[in-house]
């Protein structure tokens, strides 16, 4: 096994997460196989419990691992799927030496930070990275290891003493050090400086780390000269400084990495034969000249509570690219804050009111993404309202479902105390409830979380049709409450549809309102299996039905004969898709079919 560290330095949030996923891109298209593992220094347990503010979104994988949310970076670039023990935390190896020193494991030796701790950590680091994460037998050639965090924070320096014994002990040979450090460039001179890089370099030497390759991230290109500094200065031979700086789209970083040769030097450092094969990044290269070339833009308003944070929604965003992408238009998100549509802020803020109405009413289409607590709920409710009635596409996630549920069941089933228990412990019309499973004393890891399946009742609806007409799908979870079943027969006696329910039929998954041009919700959380190549099916639709190419058409297309129900999306893809049905008046969605000869 070949390992890749990749630490920062001198700030936080210099792109470590791309840039790891993106040195991972290019070992895998040289032909080796991938696996990743993050490394977050807080004590927490998981990031299931932190607020996105503080940390940015939560990140679901198909075991219920609530990680951050570089593995979802891991995930799309790298196309695999990984565990909960791909994220290590303080919290987790505390909590392993610990449980061992209850057991009497260590019985009459004083258990320390060294070596108990950092025997810990390489312990957990080589048992996860044997562990397949491409679909295929055996363990991957490489690990990437990210250390979150910047070199230098003390609660990462147990890792950072763990790491240096473990180069050690794997041999040069099988261990490459990759530190990414910013070289600023000051408006004032107008020219990189390299004393930042320098200092951090020094520090992490200090440590006992010693890195191979520099990746320094920077705002321009970095001319000869200041690589040539960086080398003197570092110890880091100049053909090993590779220049990351801004670039239109983060689907660049790979090739900008491999035009430096950043493959050859890695393979270098960890003895591999570099001629094996040269890395092909043609999709790559495609999709990211596609993504700067697009022009006709496609607004989606994200009505939700971390709005100031955009991290917050992160796989949402990214999901929402695949999928704009894939219908040739330019995805603009109008970030719309919930509780700025309420009439309280009215009274407060009407110039926030007013903005955040205007961006709302100027979308294509209108996301409610998942959340916690109540604070704008109304504005969400006020949002899910205007899509339906205004019939604008809507794609509701999660809270985003159970709100559209509210929403219907106020404004067509007139309860206008129908609420959330969430919310409203004590409505009188509870459409969404606590599940029974759920426990109400601990928060971490207690939600209905991970990869399960929903099934299909009708093939004819639309979710089911833009999944290709499969049976059931599994999709990731992460909730605690759920739609009332005993309300669903009311619901739906006014039209409101569900067409995915759990193996129980009792859960409700996926609620949809027929004859509406697209109003989606769903319990699950589809953005998490979102990839560049394969986008999410249901933002896929979503996004189509935003750039008016999913439409309803009469049942006979012109005489022209049907062919097998499918769905497809502009470019090899035709762009429209038809369906069945009455769209004009309410009616039901028939089964989407495409005509043929319409390639729009």
């Amino acid at each position: 096994m070949k390992y890749v560290l990749v630490t920062g330095g001198v700030v936080s949030g210099l792109g470590k997460g791309v840039t790891a996923s993106s040195i991972g891109v290019l070992l895998k298209a040289c032909g080796l196989r991938v696996t990743s593992i993050k490394i977050d220094p807080y004590l927490n347990t998981d990031a299931g419990t932190m607020s996105p503010f503080e940390h940015g979104e939560v990140f679901v994988l198909d075991d219920g691992g609530e990680v951050d949310l570089d593995l979802g970076n891991y995930e799309r670039f790298l196309n695999i799927k990984l565990t909960r023990d791909n994220n290590i935390t303080t919290g987790k190896i505390y909590q392993k030496v610990i449980d061992r020193e209850r057991r009497g494991d260590y019985l009459g030796k004083t258990v320390q930070v060294v070596p108990h701790i950092t025997d810990a950590i390489q312990e957990w680091i080589e048992s996860v990275a044997v562990i397949p994460v491409d679909g295929k037998d055996g363990p991957a050639d490489v690990c990437v290891i990210e250390l979150g965090g910047t070199i230098g924070d003390i609660e990462s320096m147990p890792f950072i003493e763990a790491l240096g014994q473990f180069s050690y002990r794997v041999g040069a040979g099988n261990f490459c050090l990759i530190h990414v450090s910013l070289v600023p460039v000051l408006n004032v001179v107008g020219e990189p400086k390299t004393k930042p890089t320098q200092h951090s370099v020094r520090g992490l030497r200090g440590l006992g780390l010693t890195p191979n390759i520099l990746a320094c991230r920077s705002t321009m290109a970095l001319d000869e000269n200041i690589k040539a500094k960086l080398s003197q200065f570092c110890h880091v031979p100049v053909e090993n400084i590779i220049d990351v700086h801004d670039v239109s789209n983060i689907w660049h970083i790979p090739l900008l990495l491999k035009d430096q040769k950043a493959h050859e030097a890695i393979l270098k450092v960890l003895n591999l034969p570099s001629g094996a094969q040269e890395p092909v990044l043609e999709e790559w290269s495609s999709r990211a000249e596609l993504c700067d070339e697009l022009r006709e833009p496609v607004r989606i308003a994200m009505v939700g509570k971390y709005t100031e944070h955009s991290d917050s929604y992160l796989s949402v965003v990214k999901a929402l690219l695949h999928a704009s992408v894939r219908c040739r238009k330019k995805l603009v998100v109008d970030w719309v804050p919930a509780c700025d549509l309420e009439n309280v802020t009215k009274k407060e803020n009407l110039e926030a009111h007013r903005a955040a109405w205007k961006k709302l009413k100027g979308a294509n289409g209108v996301l409610v993404p998942g959340g916690f607590g109540d604070r704008g709920v109304q504005g969400k409710i006020l949002a899910a309202k205007y899509a339906r009635e205004k019939r604008v596409p809507y794609l509701g996630i999660c809270l985003g479902m159970q709100i559209a549920v509210i929403e219907f069941a106020r404004s067509v089933l007139g309860l206008q105390d129908a609420n959330s228990t969430e919310f409203d412990p004590n409505t009188r019309n509870p459409c969404v409830i606590f599940m029974p499973e759920g426990s109400k004393t601990h928060m971490g890891g207690t939600m209905r979380l991970g990869s399960r399946r929903t099934y299909f009742q009708s093939l004819e609806s639309v979710s089911a049709k833009l999944y290709g007409n499969q049976k059931y799908i599994d999709e990731r979870h992460r909730h605690r409450y759920e739609v009332n079943p005993d309300m669903v027969a009311q619901l739906e006696s006014r039209g409101l549809s569900f067409p995915g329910k759990d193996e129980t039929g009792q859960r409700m998954e996926i609620v949809e309102l027929p004859g509406h041009p697209y109003f989606v919700g769903v319990q699950f959380h589809p953005e998490f299996k979102s990839r560049p190549g394969k986008p999410s099916p249901l933002f896929l639709g979503f996004v189509a039905a935003s750039c008016r190419e999913l439409e309803v058409v009469p049942q006979h297309c012109g005489g022209q004969e049907k062919v097998s129900p499918t769905y497809h999306i502009n470019g090899h893809l035709p762009s429209k898709v038809f369906a069945n049905g009455k769209a004009s008046n309410g009616g039901l969605y028939g089964v989407y079919k495409i005509c043929n000869g319409v390639h729009l």
